[in-house]
């Protein structure tokens, strides 16, 4: 039965991420960039270090997405008082209102992704996939996202 779900689960986080890299491209960024966007509006001053954490992802891959970030304007990077070599990230203005235009883009994902599906049953699904969650993750990660 697990495995089912299991793949269930990946199947559909699949499909959710090739239909959002479409329709982000629809607003010249790529998935990465936008996850890369979303988590930095919540997190505006982290430095790059614990940023690549953040996304789990590794240093320098995440630097080169911090640079295209930075090369089309949506994030700057600051040297952090505390540490010279560190630099902290801070989206720009552009950067806020790209986010701004990704929110109702990523709300109507949501919409189509649970079209023809009952409130009870997406609020179900939600306990479920929060204890699927809660027991594969540690505490610090369960609830994220």
């Amino acid at each position: 039965m697990s495995d089912g779900i299991a793949r269930l689960i990946s199947d559909s986080a699949r499909l959710i991420k090739r239909e959002f890299e479409a329709r982000a491209r629809s607003l010249g960024i790529t998935r990465e960039q936008a996850f890369a966007l979303v988590a930095l509006s919540r997190n505006e001053g982290m430095n790059q270090v614990r940023f690549a954490e953040l996304m789990e992802m590794d240093a320098i891959p995440l630097f080169r997405l911090v640079d295209r970030l930075e090369a089309s304007g949506l994030v700057r990077r600051e040297r952090d008082p505390a540490d010279r070599r560190a630099r902290r990230l801070y989206l720009t203005q552009a950067g806020w209102a790209t986010l701004d235009l990704l929110r109702p883009l990523m709300d109507q994902l949501g919409q189509d992704v649970c079209a023809g599906i009952e409130p009870e049953e997406i609020a179900t699904f939600r306990k479920v996939l929060a204890r699927m969650v809660a027991n594969l993750a540690p505490e610090t990660e369960a609830g994220q996202g």
